[in-house]
């Protein structure tokens, strides 16, 4: 899932505003080699994101430059990068004789890379180091390849004592303090493993088009096109991918029979309880991954998907385009149903609301720099308002399944809490499932999904009915 409507938006709109792009394009024309060319675009992106823009739209900005094992390795940088983010930038702050200045966050940024590939890649040391340090005349700052090179070759000399410097744990768990001090009062028992998870590479992992071809059947087909896959331990249509593989690789992709999804969010069809006929509403529904996979498992459903910002239901549109699936796309406020709502009442409601996206923060790892801990209490405030709003659309019998890929309790099990007691007519109804029980009920109220190293994403689900009323 990707990470929705939470209230940082100024910070990455100002961030858009910094003249970062400008190195960018100076960096372009410099005769640099490729090598070189890589590492200087993956410290400009991680300066944007220092800066406060997202990974999701910093990188998208520089990959057209590259390709092939430049790209991968492009990608590689910025991401291992960020995942352990905290234990090199506490390297970095012990090799620095003083604090780089705020302007020079591209020149920080390109240690760090450099940090990055002798800590955590295979390339070789001395690459590592030459590469950097040509990457950083290209900066036109004329002390900073002198820095970058004694840096690197310090890290080098002194691995070993540096990290074992590192005592904090939150730095050695690469989680902000605020995050890690809620994760260890919450989930003490399961903290190492919410660690692990937190910080492994995700798996690619896919959800079968039942519509158009069995489960059973397609293992089959990834079989023959050499694709090692097993299926998921808990959704019925989902395969987890030995490795990752370009969708143009993966059998009958274009056609429809199958998409990439985490197995955590293919749970949602099957709490849902479609039934044929059903009038569904997708509430926050962008990219739409969960929109068609509502269409896929159960037929002639009159599907509505809503989203808040017109630029992510375009993804909403090829998805259901790709599958061959029709629902109605609305662009609209979820708290403020009455500036889109056509009056009529919805049989079934999926709330996958905005949240803090904790859960998934090894595949946006830039959500450990640009979330704050104060972006919790408005995100809640925002969860309960659309909750309340999105009630009033559902029919008496009807089912709403609230999800959010957060593992903090106030955006979850408390939210729910606080819904039921002010919702006469709510009643909690989530029923037990392994993947939950694995890593504990939250509170009594909904399924607590933690993210698993090798498995599925950190997500919540809580299912609602709505009693019908008394005359």
């Amino acid at each position: 899932m990707t990470v929705k409507k939470v209230p940082t938006a100024k910070k990455v709109s100002t961030a858009k505003k910094e003249p970062t792009a400008k190195k960018v394009s100076t960096a372009k024309k410099e005769p640099t080699t490729k090598k070189e060319s890589v590492r200087l675009h993956a410290a400009c992106t991680i300066a944007r994101v220092m800066k406060g823009e997202s990974l999701a739209t910093a990188l998208p900005a520089v990959e057209p430059l590259f390709d092939g094992r430049d790209l991968s390795l492009l990608r590689q940088l910025c991401y291992t990068t960020l995942r352990n983010w905290f234990s090199l930038n506490a390297i970095l702050d012990q090799l620095l004789t003083k604090p780089l200045k705020y302007r020079d966050n591209d020149v920080r940024a390109l240690m760090l890379i450099g940090l990055c590939q002798l800590n955590h890649t295979r390339i070789a040391p001395h690459a590592a180091i030459s590469e950097s340090v040509s990457a950083a005349k290209v900066l036109k700052k004329s002390w900073a390849n002198g820095l970058v090179n004694a840096v690197l070759r310090g890290a080098q000399r002194d691995d070993i004592k540096l990290k074992q410097n590192i005592k904090d744990d939150a730095i050695r768990a690469e989680l902000p303090d605020w995050l890690y001090g809620k994760l260890a009062k919450r989930w003490p028992e399961q903290l190492s493993d919410i660690i692990a998870g937190t910080n492994s590479q995700a798996p690619m992992t896919l959800r079968v088009n039942v519509a158009k071809v069995s489960h059973s059947d397609y293992l089959k087909q990834l079989k023959a096109a050499e694709i090692h896959a097993s299926p998921c331990l808990f959704s019925a249509h989902g395969i987890q991918l030995a490795e990752a593989v370009g969708v143009d690789r993966l059998p009958g992709f274009a056609e429809g029979l199958v998409s990439v999804q985490d197995e955590a969010a293919q749970l949602s069809a099957q709490l849902l309880e479609c039934q044929p006929g059903d009038r569904v509403l997708d509430a926050c529904a962008a990219p739409g991954g969960k929109t068609c996979h509502l269409l896929e498992s159960t037929e002639n459903l009159d599907m509505t998907a809503l989203d808040l910002e017109a630029s992510r239901l375009v993804r909403v549109k090829e998805n259901l385009e790709r599958l061959q699936l029709n629902a109605k796309i609305v662009q609209g406020d979820a708290s403020n149903p009455d500036e889109w709502w056509d009056g009529k009442p919805y049989d079934r409601i999926l709330l996958d609301a905005p949240c803090s996206a904790t859960g998934v923060v090894r595949r946006h790892p830039d959500i450990k720099i640009l979330r704050r801990v104060e972006d919790i209490a408005q995100l809640c405030e925002l969860q309960g308002r659309i909750l309340d709003a999105m009630w009033k659309l559902l029919k008496p019998g009807g089912t709403m399944v609230y999800a959010t890929c957060s593992i903090l309790p106030e955006e979850n099990s408390r939210q729910i809490e606080a819904f039921l007691a002010r919702t006469a007519d709510a009643m909690h109804d989530t029923p037990e499932m392994e993947c939950g029980l694995l890593n504990s009920r939250a509170g009594g109220f909904g399924l607590q999904l933690l993210p698993r190293a090798e498995g599925h994403d950190g997500f919540f689900y809580a299912r609602l009915r709505k009693q019908p009323s008394i005359a």
